[in-house]
């Protein structure tokens, strides 16, 4: 069965401490090297979420163990502690940005998460851009989709879209559902608003059967070592409830 596995990060950096909640939002430097070393050595191949979805569509084909790296929010970490990683290893990946809030920080964390913490500005989204990862839309300001009126869905897809294409003077095709708060209007808002893919936290691998605007993923948290980055892609293969798919 085909089967495309797409991980989920968000910052990389030295947090060697307890990290008191929201775990996910975290991977220790260390293990992040340790990760990306791993992949390899279990056969994995890191490929684009451009050739991902083609893959998944049967336009081209796709290597035995494909392995999609996704980051959200766009955290100026990435630049500093993921993107030499990467670069060392030849892996692609792809960045999801908040278009209202760049150069600023994750203010949506503040009184309800951790800390906010500094995303990058335009010169650093196209920075990495040029360093050949690929910059997607994380909406406009980060809300809950799924409790959002149908206009407040569509300015969030198109208006973000708009914005980082303007930013980057590049095609902007790939979405990612901030909180993964999804509904069948922001999958078809995304489609209307002519983005490639979506991606959700819904954890799962990918397949042919997924609609490509509400691909599942799975989230390496700051309490993943190797071993349980390995366990995650080798067996959290299918969704506990039924996937959004449009008609």
């Amino acid at each position: 069965m085909t089967r495309v596995h797409i991980l989920m990060y968000h910052r990389v950096g030295q947090f060697p401490g307890r990290v008191k909640a929201h775990g996910a939002l975290y991977c220790h430097l260390p293990r992040f090297k340790a990760q990306m070393t791993m992949f390899r050595l279990l056969g994995y191949t890191v490929i684009s979420l451009d050739d991902a979805a083609a893959g998944l569509r049967g336009d081209k084909p796709l290597p035995a163990r494909p392995l999609v790296l996704t980051f959200d929010d766009a955290y100026v970490d990435f630049l500093d502690n993921a993107a030499p990683v990467l670069k060392a290893h030849g892996y692609p990946a792809t960045v999801y940005a908040v278009s209202g809030l760049v150069g600023a920080t994750s203010s949506w964390d503040a009184g309800v998460g951790p800390e906010p913490a500094p995303l990058m500005n335009a010169a650093q989204l196209r920075e990495i851009q040029a360093m050949g990862f690929t910059v997607g839309s994380h909406s406009v300001s980060h809300p809950r989709l799924a409790q959002a009126d149908d206009a407040r869905i569509r300015a969030e897809l198109t208006g973000s879209k708009q914005a980082l294409e303007d930013l980057l003077g590049a095609r902007v095709d790939h979405f990612c559902y901030p909180y993964g708060s999804h509904d069948l209007r922001a999958v078809e808002a995304a489609a209307e608003a002519g983005y490639v893919t979506g991606t959700t936290c819904v954890r799962a691998a990918a397949t042919p059967s997924d609609d490509l605007l509400a691909l599942p993923r799975k989230a390496v948290a700051r309490g993943d070592d190797v071993f349980g980055v390995a366990w995650k892609l080798l067996a959290k293969n299918i969704a506990k409830h039924p996937q959004i798919r449009r008609a």
